[in-house]
């Protein structure tokens, strides 16, 4: 059965509705986080703040975390995964590894880990860090 481009057209905004309705995560309100108000979850001494996970308003999937790593810490091993993620260091000093390059990076940095690529992140000082991971796309999950 041939179908015109206009045809096509017509039928795409009933194939985006689809798709969202088919999504089981849901779409995020926009809303204010304060930092205080966040629960933390403990995992050792290290601490991990969920603060959202759902998807924009045309499906794509957006996880944003806080953690705490406490001094000589990781909050697990290296890994990859599907989803990229972005780490905003706010405290501390901490070693984000990708691909086996090191950083070293401080309050203020970032640092992106593209799909795929193995990384880490471990905290080599004698206080604690705290830095914030932001997961996008596909299959995050915070």
């Amino acid at each position: 059965m041939d179908r015109s481009r206009r045809e096509m057209c017509l039928l795409l905004p009933a194939l985006m509705a689809l798709k969202a309705q088919g999504s089981s995560i849901s779409v995020l309100p926009s809303k204010a986080y304060p930092f205080e108000s966040l629960k933390a979850q403990a995992d050792g001494q290290n601490k991990f703040r969920p603060i959202f996970d759902g998807a924009t308003h045309d499906g794509f999937h957006i996880a944003l975390h806080a953690t705490d790593l406490a001094p000589g810490a990781v909050p697990h091993p290296p890994h990859h995964h599907v989803y990229e993620e972005i780490f905003l260091i706010r405290e501390g000093t901490v070693v984000v590894t990708i691909a086996g390059r090191q950083s070293t990076l401080g309050p203020g940095s970032v640092a992106y880990v593209a799909s795929g690529e193995v990384h880490g992140i471990r905290n080599e000082e004698s206080t604690h860090a705290q830095y914030f991971v932001f997961e996008m796309g596909s299959g995050s999950s915070s």
